[in-house]
């Protein structure tokens, strides 16, 4: 048990969070979204068609598709949790380096 209470304190941390309470809330969100997305996923990429699995369209609808659902369902539980704020600053540093590795720029340290 102490060695879980090490990790959620470590995640409270490297979160910069400002209780344990929050930190399950934020794991909650993460959950509560990727299952969302789980279940959406199959019905949006079902259009593409079952003998397209495994081609290069539906790994380019994938990526150009579900990727970005998940940022908007993540800000929008976000939003029924009360996590906003933590994640919309999660969202622009996902953003940020995501922008880093298209401009062919080395993360600054």
């Amino acid at each position: 048990m102490a060695q879980q209470n090490n990790f959620f304190e470590r995640l409270k941390e490297r979160w910069e969070l400002d209780s344990l309470f929050q930190v399950l809330v934020v794991l909650l969100v993460f959950a509560c979204t990727g299952f969302t997305v789980l279940f959406l996923k199959r019905p949006i990429l079902g259009l593409v068609g079952e003998e397209a699995k495994d081609s290069v369209l539906y790994s380019f609808l994938y990526y150009l598709l579900i990727l970005p659902l998940y940022q908007v369902v993540l800000l929008v539980y976000a939003f029924v949790f009360g996590q906003f704020k933590f994640f919309w600053a999660f969202e622009k540093r996902f953003f940020n380096r995501i922008g880093q590795l298209f401009n062919g720029r080395k993360k600054s340290q």
